[in-house]
């Protein structure tokens, strides 16, 4: 088995990922209002690194996660993007970006041994921000964004996340998502 020491709080991450205990609440359009979405993801987390920047020494996992709502065929949201590990500034990070035409990147403190770790972006920050096309500017505009992983001892991992965004005709939304992963492969 590989060493991943390196990758910090990341590295119980690694591998494939399933969770069908998935609960989206959001602002669901054809209704007109909020509503709970049940769903299946998955996800794959692959090591890479060190990414060199100057002094900075990254490491990170390539991910790509896709959910379905039960009983259909194909994702309602998919996400690409990077996890990343600055082991020297001790920050957690994760960027990525979904096919709507938004990116984050989010980051917090940790420790290496952390099994729980809090990310967060907020909208007009240079450093941990978010990004919008101008459509969802106008109509569904993001400005801020919150997530907690926490790494169990049984070998799953769950996270809690809010998207905080001014929806055109919903007012202001807290769109929460969480779910509990369960490792289906090493990769």
């Amino acid at each position: 088995m590989a060493d991943y020491t390196a990758w910090g709080p990341l590295a119980p991450l690694i591998g494939e990922w399933e969770g069908e205990s998935g609960l989206d609440l959001s602002f669901h359009n054809a209704e007109g209002k909020t509503g709970d979405t049940k769903y299946l993801e998955k996800i794959t987390m692959k090591p890479f690194g060190p990414v060199d920047n100057g002094a900075q020494h990254l490491y990170g996992l390539d991910y790509r996660m896709a959910a379905w709502r039960q009983g259909e065929e194909n994702p309602f949201h998919t996400e690409v993007g990077y996890w990343l590990w600055d082991g020297d500034a001790g920050e957690v990070m994760r960027c990525f970006m979904v096919p709507r035409g938004s990116t984050i990147l989010a980051g917090g403190s940790a420790q290496a041994g952390d099994k729980s770790f809090f990310m967060e972006a907020t909208v007009g920050d240079e450093t941990y921000g978010i990004l919008s096309n101008k459509y969802l500017a106008e109509k569904a505009r993001t400005w801020k964004y919150v997530c907690t992983v926490t790494v169990s001892d049984d070998g799953t991992w769950s996270y809690d996340e809010t998207t905080s965004y001014h929806h055109a005709i919903g007012g202001e939304i807290a769109h929460t998502d969480h779910n509990t992963l369960h490792k289906v492969a090493d990769v």
